[in-house]
């Protein structure tokens, strides 16, 4: 079951469901809430990469992504004139606001892109949009500009939407994955 706008509201008062800051009215839509854009993001170092071309990326349970992410992005923030994203860029974000959805509540979400941003090709997560029950932090997106035209990032701009659904039952255990309070 989707959550409508006014389910969300009172899962928020309750603190069954959890945003900082929390979002104003105009970012509600029938079933979904607009979350913002982070000023801290990262892009891939292109200088970095070339000095290790042939490197082979061997993802599994012994992988270590932030590590990686570290290894081979620059860490960016964003003014208020933005970054102009490039088509057939790929950049990794975060959104301004921390979600909390503790496991006990029964909720989950997805993110998802706003329909005014993709049909100019803003494509906000590779095939990643669950958020899971017991996740807490910000959440990072994958910004992808397939559109043909370069487009500008600002800070604080509506940049999302989480669609929160009421799960079957609730979890033996919370999400412990690598992204849980992840920093920005």
């Amino acid at each position: 079951m989707i959550l409508t706008d006014h389910e969300i509201q009172a899962f928020l008062n309750n603190k069954q469901i959890i945003i900082e800051p929390m979002p104003i009215k105009e970012r509600y839509s029938s079933t979904s809430v607009d979350l913002t854009l982070s000023k801290q993001f990262r892009v891939w170092d292109f200088n970095q990469i070339d000095k290790t071309s042939g490197e082979i990326i061997k993802p599994g349970p012994k992988f270590k992504y932030a590590e990686f992410r570290d290894k081979y992005t620059k860490r960016k923030i964003l003014t208020k004139e933005g970054y102009v994203l490039a088509p057939n860029a790929f950049i990794l974000a975060w959104t301004h606001e921390k979600i909390n959805l503790p496991s006990h509540s029964r909720i989950a979400a997805r993110v998802e892109g706003k329909s005014s941003l993709a049909r100019l090709g803003l494509a906000v997560h590779v095939t990643a949009p669950t958020i899971h029950a017991g996740f807490e932090g910000p959440i990072q997106l994958e910004l992808c500009n397939h559109g043909l035209f370069s487009i500008r990032l600002t800070p604080d701009m509506p940049i999302c939407q989480l669609i929160f659904e009421m799960t079957f039952g609730t979890p033996d255990k919370g999400y412990s994955g690598i992204f849980l309070r992840q920093r920005k």
